[in-house]
């Protein structure tokens, strides 16, 4: 029987800074949001492949949150799409917490 009960007991145990919630779920949007672009533009995991050169199985392991893609890689999967990556400011109460 495993120790955890819940991902809140999981979480607890990995002991994660505010920093690496706050990268993780940086992470999980962006994913989110790729997704949802691949889907509005009607495309395949398949079809995006075949735009991108990254084989569909990477691509599956990117959405499911399996494997953390690099830039480069995120880069390769928007482009075709009509997206990019852009830096904004971070709101005020995050900027303040930072300093």
């Amino acid at each position: 029987m495993s120790k955890f009960k819940n991902w809140k007991d999981v979480k607890k145990e990995l002991n994660f800074t505010p920093e690496e919630e706050e990268e993780m779920k940086l992470e999980m949007e962006l994913i989110e949001e790729i997704i949802q672009i691949r889907k509005k533009s009607n495309l395949t995991q398949q079809e995006l492949s075949n735009l991108t050169g990254i084989v569909q199985s990477s691509i599956a392991k990117i959405e499911n949150f399996v494997r953390t893609p690099q830039y480069t890689t995120l880069m390769k999967l928007l482009r075709p799409m009509g997206y990019t990556i852009k830096v904004v400011p971070l709101n005020e109460s995050v900027k303040k917490n930072s300093k």
